[in-house]
């Protein structure tokens, strides 16, 4: 009996590991793509990006989470960016919590 608490014990910190590894890796992820709409928010905007190969995400990008005024960028409508962040998926749509904004042509 005690055995089977101990391997369980380590089972669960393996799957608590290996999720913590996973989410880990989606922080410096990169989208790239045209900028199709702009809605601003309380503490910046959310802009709707449009990558090269028809897939949309919804990339949020605050002054807080690109690390200061010094790094954060106004977008607009039909600038081609590249941003780094923290990705995740719902249903139907894709998100970015943007960390870094990469280029602006």
């Amino acid at each position: 009996m005690k055995n089977l608490k101990r391997i369980s014990f380590l089972v669960v910190l393996m799957i608590f590991v290996i999720s913590c590894t996973t989410m880990k890796n989606n922080t410096n992820s990169a989208v790239s793509g045209k900028v199709e709409s702009i809605e601003s928010g309380k503490d910046g905007y959310t802009a709707k990006i449009t990558t090269d190969i028809k897939e949309v995400y919804f990339a949020t990008i605050s002054i807080v989470n690109v690390g200061g005024p010094q790094n954060y960028k106004q977008l607009k409508i039909g600038d081609v960016v590249s941003l780094k962040g923290e990705i995740w998926k719902t249903d139907d749509e894709n998100h970015i919590k943007v960390t870094q904004i990469v280029s602006v042509k």
